[in-house]
């Protein structure tokens, strides 16, 4: 076993800057994880300062898909710094449980997030700035921007702050009822279940396809949802997921649907 010292204030203030850039360098194909690894990374760099094989996993892992409010991911931050300080402490530590974790915590924390900052804060400070340059105030936008602002670099704050504490109490405890499994797998399940939702409210497929008759006509998309809702969301998922797999480029797959979908509606409108 190799110790390590924990994170300063220091350390935690260099995440906590680097959380600010997180929608700086957005793709549509994981979204924050640029940024997300770059917050970490000075952190990293630290914790596995002795161990370079680690340090390196820890970066790829940093690299996985990330999509959550910004104003919330240092929470997960926080617990990703500290699962990787367990992880260069304790030989037997399962790394997997720290992507687990993470992507088990994406969806939850986005629902709150969502609804605490972009469809309250901001209409409020929306609403604070509306009425100030309606009576043509110029301090209309300052207060916006303020009103805005300062929760939300708050909200980081303590985001990171909490996630960070939380994530080592977590540890404690799991250490003291070797409960690690099954966090482990409850993590696992609750990620898989996060990704089928992503998979049916994020992908759409319409097949202008009638079955029946007349007035008795019915998209054929209406039985397959009948079998499975989202099926053809599944099987459009599957599909992509068994060629990135056999190596197929991520851009190839995407200027493939879009020049399918183009070809399609051309046709589908001849008629």
């Amino acid at each position: 076993m190799t110790t390590n010292s924990k994170l300063t204030k220091k350390d935690l203030a260099k995440i906590y800057w680097r959380s600010c850039q997180l929608d700086m360098s957005w793709d549509y194909e994981r979204q924050q994880h640029i940024a997300y690894s770059y917050g970490i990374s000075s952190a990293i760099d630290k914790i596995y300062k002795n161990d370079p094989e680690k340090k390196k996993r820890a970066l790829q892992r940093g690299l996985d898909f990330m999509a959550c409010t910004p104003q919330i991911v240092p929470f997960i931050m926080g617990i990703d710094v500290a699962l990787n300080e367990e992880n260069v402490n304790t030989d037997t530590f399962d790394e997997s449980i720290i992507t687990s974790i993470k992507t088990s915590l994406m969806g939850p924390m986005a629902g709150i997030g969502d609804s605490l900052i972009p469809a309250t804060l901001r209409i409020i400070a929306t609403g604070i700035g509306i009425s100030f340059s309606m009576a043509g105030n110029p301090l209309g936008p300052i207060l916006f921007l303020l009103t805005f602002n300062i929760p939300c670099y708050f909200i980081r704050y303590y985001s990171l702050k909490f996630g960070y504490k939380f994530g080592t109490k977590l540890i404690t405890s799991m250490a003291n009822t070797n409960i690690m499994d099954t966090v482990s797998y409850s993590a696992a399940i609750v990620g898989l279940m996060v990704v089928g939702g992503m998979i049916y409210s994020q992908i759409w497929l319409d097949l202008p396809i009638m079955v029946g008759s007349g007035d008795f006509a019915q998209p054929l998309v209406t039985y397959l949802d009948q079998i499975m809702p989202g099926l053809i969301q599944l099987g459009l998922f599957g599909l992509m997921y068994y060629l990135l797999g056999k190596k197929v480029k991520t851009t190839t797959i995407l200027w493939a649907v879009l020049g399918i979908c183009i070809g399609l509606t051309f046709i589908g409108s001849l008629f």
